[in-house]
């Protein structure tokens, strides 16, 4: 059976990833620079130790496999996911050109945000590479959401930026189609994804706040600048494309509300 080689496989779009192959019956190898391997990664899954921003390990980790679905990246040090890319691309090639999946966002080519500028140039880098590809853009994951208005709703009064919009995603409905194209021959760039619904900035947050049973004035704040002005002009929205079926208020239904830890709702992905 061919294995597909999940980067980013512990976090929270890469463990959902790597549930669905296993639950089909894939072989799945995950790529992590930890040596010691986390209880929540599924026994069925392989583990490889590998590091893609210096490129050791990546060989074997490619070793038999028939697809790479490509979720890792660096958020901190998003500087790093070129390299780390540019590596995998070169590992692959060695390996005998398997199909690679790359998960990116929805408005990495209209928002003036380094990480964005960084996301779109891996597309790129994927897309020149020779290799079979497929790109997925999504909108912002509801997880994501929780986490920055968990921070807000800490001060007694909560600012929030006027005229922002977002359509927040179940990274559950997400992991579902990454997986589905993994399995699949390549496709390009693919349909973008987008959750049902468009909020503001302030509905999150009182979304939030409702589910938690508090309350705290929101405050709409005009803030300058290019990046703003980019995310209001709708730059993370893609209304022609809002396949998911789960809204942000039935995600706070079950979510684990206490805990701030990005991806909690995901049973610590």
């Amino acid at each position: 059976m061919d294995t597909i080689l999940v980067t980013g496989g512990t976090g929270v779009l890469g463990a959902g990833v790597v549930r669905r192959l296993l639950d089909e019956g894939r072989q799945v190898r995950v790529l992590s620079r930890r040596t010691d391997r986390p209880t929540t990664v599924p026994e069925k899954a392989q583990w490889a130790v590998g590091d893609l921003t210096s490129g050791t390990g990546l060989d074997a980790a490619l070793d038999g496999v028939a697809a790479v679905v490509h979720c890792a990246s660096d958020a901190r040090h998003w500087k790093n996911d070129i390299p780390a890319a540019r590596h995998l691309i070169a590992a692959a090639r060695a390996a005998g050109s398997p199909h690679v999946l790359y998960a990116s966002i929805v408005g990495v080519d209209r928002v003036p945000f380094g990480y964005y500028q960084v996301k779109q140039q891996v597309e790129q880098e994927i897309e020149g590479s020779g290799l079979p590809w497929t790109v997925q853009r999504a909108t912002q994951f509801h997880d994501l959401l929780l986490a920055v208005a968990q921070q807000l709703t800490r001060l007694p009064a909560v600012p929030v930026p006027s005229g922002v919009s977002l359509q927040p995603i179940d990274v559950g409905e997400v992991a579902d189609k990454v997986a589905q194209l993994a399995v699949g021959e390549s496709a390009g760039r693919v349909p973008d994804m987008g959750g049902p619904e468009v909020l503001s900035a302030a509905d999150v947050v009182r979304a939030l706040l409702r589910a938690q049973g508090r309350r705290r004035p929101v405050v709409t704040v005009p803030v300058p600048g290019r990046l703003v002005g980019a995310l209001r002009a709708g730059g993370l929205l893609t209304p022609e494309h809002a396949v998911g079926q789960r809204r942000f208020e039935d995600f706070l239904a079950t979510a684990p509300l206490r805990d701030r830890g990005y991806g909690a709702a995901q049973g610590g992905a």
